[in-house]
């Protein structure tokens, strides 16, 4: 597979598993709020009127964009070399993005806007929750990316473990043949 087309399948892969996080989040939000009115999220749900899983949308757009940024900023580290405040920051990078990509939108003329509203104080009330959600979404992605790393070296670990084993066991046969074929020789030469 070319290096392309894997960078576009994990930003696919990395989106889906954006979008999945979100539409819970989306759905405990949705309870919280009928639990708990009055709190500081109801500007965020006068501007984005949708069923609350509907938040999988921007989350599979805002990790395919974090997914961008972070081939271009942790570009040859591995995950153990990636601390989880800079993962947090590239993610809330991502998620401003994310908060922009309605604007662009509008500039290249595929989205519209109703009368009386406002584009700019749209993004304004949408940012904090994208960019929270992000970053909250890429330190979650980095401790579920080291924990299946992790799992990977112990597999490793595992198979070198059982190579050893076997090898010794063979070497420990060859030793013993080894033995007895000299033994053989002295005993055919007498």
């Amino acid at each position: 597979m070319s290096k392309w087309m894997r960078r576009i399948r994990g930003a696919i892969g990395m989106g889906l598993t954006w979008a999945a996080g979100w539409a819970v989040a989306g759905v405990l939000i949705g309870v919280a709020s009928n639990l708990l009115p009055g709190l500081p999220w109801d500007a965020f749900f006068k501007v984005f009127d949708a069923p609350l899983p509907a938040l999988a949308i921007p989350g599979f757009f805002g990790g395919a964009l974090f997914s961008v940024v972070l081939g271009i900023a942790a570009r040859g580290r591995r995950f153990d070399e990636l601390s989880l405040p800079r993962f947090a920051a590239w993610g809330a990078v991502g998620g401003l993005l994310l908060s922009l990509l309605p604007n662009a939108l509008a500039a290249a003329g595929v989205l519209t806007v109703g009368p009386g509203v406002s584009l700019w104080q749209s993004t304004a009330v949408i940012s904090g929750p994208f960019i929270l959600l992000s970053a909250l979404s890429a330190s979650a992605s980095l401790l579920l990316a080291r924990r299946a790393q992790d799992r990977e070296v112990l597999k490793s670990n595992d198979h070198v473990a059982e190579l050893r084993s076997v090898q010794g066991e063979s070497l420990s046969d060859q030793h013993v043949s080894s033995r007895s074929s000299k033994a053989s020789i002295t005993q055919s030469r007498s």
